[in-house]
């Protein structure tokens, strides 16, 4: 058993009684301490934190159960994550480091991490720096991920507009569980705030995805919708040369909790490049069991001419199970051309280019109309 000397336990008690009177927002008490000059204001102390508000870690690292119990953190950490505000201006007063991590965050993130807007509005008025990277490499605005915590980030948006764009991608990021394979309505909210305050939906990580890149390879027709109508390119290829409707063709089938319809809806009525005809097989692959898919992907098309893969990719369970859609899809996609109705479709979505969705919106035409020139499925091909 270790043994401390008299001085070392007078130390000891006095960082511990130091550490309840952060806790318990005891100004006076802080401060008479603090006046005594046996601690500095800045001393690491040794934290309960079960929950990990203090600390961040480099992804990978494997760390020990007891690491996980404890973190290290200065009398600033500690007012923050106990809403101690008094004492925490007092510290600041006092000198009290803003930016420093002993383990891992700054008080910053600390607020974030609690949702704590008084505080956060203390750090950032003391000069609180709100691009500093965990060790864990986010930003303090990357907390900000539940509706308690909208506040923060709004305080974080207004001083810093280069953020603004790494968070929406990872706020874009957030929204899907792929664990449970639901949406969160909180992240929504998030990257709803930030594309209030133009965040770039455009901005591209270094392999070249974007926010709709995730969005579609989330399958969340919400972001997408968001993302569109602050002017997100759906022509944007990542490094391997793929756009978001590839990404959409890849997790359709695996997204039980999504509406692939209005996704696909979406980024084809917003500009999006088609696939290659001669490719369309893949879609079939990808989307058999999901005919309103394959209705609006057909449509997108003047006329589609069907290759011996097509029959290949439909399951035989899967076209019997819908059989008068798959009766009609190879009743249309032959050397005829398509009916006189459809081929007018396709002149006006054409002209309107990239403002398909928005101009249809505005022409003088009854709503069923609209609702085919922007693909709504029928059930059947015509």
């Amino acid at each position: 058993m270790e043994e401390f000397s008299p001085r070392q336990l007078a130390v000891k008690q006095l960082k511990l009684k130091f550490l309840e009177a952060l806790q318990t927002n005891n100004a006076q008490e802080v401060l008479q301490i603090l006046h005594t000059g046996e601690i500095d204001i800045d001393t690491v102390l040794e934290v309960e934190d079960p929950s990990m508000v203090l600390a961040s870690y480099k992804q990978g690292y494997w760390l020990p159960g007891y690491k996980l119990e404890t973190s290290w953190a200065m009398g600033i950490h500690v007012c923050v994550m106990y809403n101690a505000l008094e004492t925490a201006l007092v510290l600041l007063q006092e000198g009290a480091a803003i930016n420093r991590m002993p383990n891992g965050k700054t008080p910053l993130h600390v607020a974030c991490e609690v949702s704590n807007a008084e505080c956060t509005d203390l750090l950032l008025a003391h000069r609180a720096k709100v691009n500093s990277l965990s060790l864990s490499g986010h930003t303090p605005l990357h907390y900000c991920i539940t509706r308690d915590s909208v506040d923060c980030a709004k305080q974080l948006i207004y001083r810093v507009n280069s953020l603004q764009e790494t968070a929406l991608i990872t706020a874009a990021f957030w929204t899907f569980d792929n664990k449970e394979q639901t949406y969160s309505e909180d992240h929504h909210l998030v990257c709803r705030l930030l594309l209030d305050h133009q965040a770039d939906p455009n901005l591209q990580e270094e392999d070249h995805k974007t926010a709709l890149h995730k969005a579609a390879w989330h399958c969340d027709h919400v972001l997408m919708q968001m993302l569109l109508e602050a002017g997100a390119d759906t022509r944007v290829m990542d490094i391997n040369g793929c756009t978001p409707i590839q990404y959409l063709l890849k997790v359709t089938d695996v997204r039980p909790m999504a509406i692939p319809e209005l996704c696909y809806q979406l980024l084809l009525n917003h500009n999006a490049a088609r696939i290659y005809p001669q490719q369309f097989h893949k879609v079939l692959q990808s989307c058999y069991d999901y005919p309103g898919v394959v209705e609006i992907m057909v449509n997108s098309y003047e006329h589609l001419k069907p290759t011996r893969k097509w029959r290949d990719a439909i399951p035989d369970d899967c076209y019997q199970r819908h059989k008068d859609f798959y009766d009609s899809l190879f009743a249309v996609c032959t050397n005829t051309p398509r009916s006189l109705l459809h081929l007018t479709r396709c002149a006006i979505r054409a002209s309107l280019g990239g403002l398909c969705h928005r101009g249809v919106s505005q022409l003088p035409l009854p709503r069923p109309m609209k609702k085919y020139l922007l693909l709504d499925p029928e059930g059947l091909l015509y």
